[in-house]
């Protein structure tokens, strides 16, 4: 099924509920522990600067595979205030194939150093955090965000990848063992002592998982596009295009005489890459560019108001479109956003987040702010590292 046949045959709410039922937080942060009962209905985190809503925020971004919302260091993450025993997140899931119970934190038998994130589904340990993206579906939008259209191209990359894991839990992996492999390449070329046939090993790893990365994007923002170019309301559209070397390759020939061409550059460049470090080419060296197509204008010279608002539109855009697709809406984590938006344009978001029937978590000083959800979300009040669900609503 195609996805313009799949918007028109999908209902607007989900089929199936993602959601997070429990989650506690131990020694994460500001917090020495707190204990979180919800439904699947909007969370709502109301409270001062500093009371810790972000933190429960990111908290819930670790239980998608990467970094979390800050991209912080594991040891980062740790309360200041703990014991030596780390940071833990725990969460109980509802979604479509039934509960699950994640576990994950910061791993405190690592040795040398290494940071390692050790990651437990029902019980049993991963053997990495990828397969996080089987499980769960999530998007967030935070203030350190609001420069991403103006900012270098390696925040755009993580924004859209982490959107592709939706539709492609695959991507995760491919990522994480492509930009592995392309670690591992610049290090033997560094040494200048590396065996060919190892060089040549991790550039076949790197061509077919690198020229699959390529791909996924491309899918991804071809479902953006549509998902952009049929939206209504007060976002503006946006339409998305990938500016790259590989991106160009795969427009033009089959995505195997790409792997071919990839394999190729990578082997043809190893003296320059030994002298720059990295690779010359690869998915790591793409762009995602947008423009606002009301404006005809590149997203990068409209308003700060406007580009937060073509996040926003994107960020919903994917929410439709893999909702559309596969029944199940994603989770959303919007840090502060409603602060930033006109009346008209805060009634239209909760509209469509209720209409997806998305469990987004959204934070905010102030709690009429979010007056227009009108009882379809449930409200917490966070202080002093406390967390405590508002009964009075």
């Amino acid at each position: 099924m195609n996805a313009a046949l799949a918007f028109q045959q999908q209902p607007a709410r989900a089929l199936a509920r993602l959601a997070v039922e429990r989650l506690i937080v131990t020694d994460f942060r500001c917090y020495a522990s707190a204990r979180l009962e919800i439904d699947g209905r909007p969370v709502v985190l109301t409270g001062a600067n500093g009371a810790g809503k972000t933190n429960l925020l990111e908290a819930v971004s670790f239980l998608a595979p990467g970094r979390g919302l800050r991209r912080a260091k594991l040891s980062e993450v740790d309360r200041l205030a703990g014991d030596a025993g780390g940071w833990a997140v725990a969460a109980r899931l509802e979604t479509s194939l039934g509960p699950i119970d994640i576990g994950t934190g910061r791993d405190m038998a690592a040795a040398n150093g290494v940071e390692r994130r050790v990651v437990r589904i029902d019980g049993e340990t991963a053997k990495s955090q990828s397969v996080l993206a089987d499980h769960i579906s999530m998007a967030w939008l935070t203030p350190q965000m609001d420069r991403l259209f103006l900012d270098g191209a390696s925040g755009r990359r993580r924004f859209f990848d982490r959107l592709a894991y939706g539709a492609d839990p695959a991507h995760a992996g491919r990522v994480s063992a492509y930009e592995q492999a392309l670690r591992e390449r610049a290090r033997l070329l560094k040494q200048g002592r590396a065996d060919a046939r190892w060089l040549a090993a991790l550039e076949e790893q790197m061509a077919a998982g690198g020229i699959a990365i390529a791909a996924a994007r491309q899918a991804l923002v071809a479902r953006l596009n549509q998902a952009c170019e049929m939206s209504t309301g007060p976002f503006p559209r946006a339409a998305l295009a990938l500016e790259g070397t590989v991106d160009h390759w795969l427009d033009e020939m089959p995505a195997l005489d790409a792997e071919d061409k990839l394999r190729a550059a990578l082997a043809d460049s190893r003296r320059l890459d030994a002298e720059t470090g990295g690779a010359a080419e690869g998915p790591h060296r793409s762009d995602i560019v947008a423009r606002h197509i009301e404006k005809d204008m590149p997203a990068a010279l409209c308003s700060t108001g406007e580009q937060k608002a073509l996040l926003i539109a994107i960020t919903l855009a994917h929410a439709r479109a893999q909702t559309a697709e596969t029944g199940v809406a994603p989770i959303l984590l919007l840090d502060e956003v409603a602060a930033h938006l006109d009346e008209t344009r805060r009634v239209a978001l909760y509209d469509e987040i209720c209409a997806l029937g998305s469990q987004a978590w959204l934070t905010g000083t102030d709690r009429a702010l979010f007056e227009p959800f009108a009882g379809r979300a449930q409200y917490a009040i966070v202080a002093d590292a406390t967390v405590v669900l508002d009964s009075s609503v």
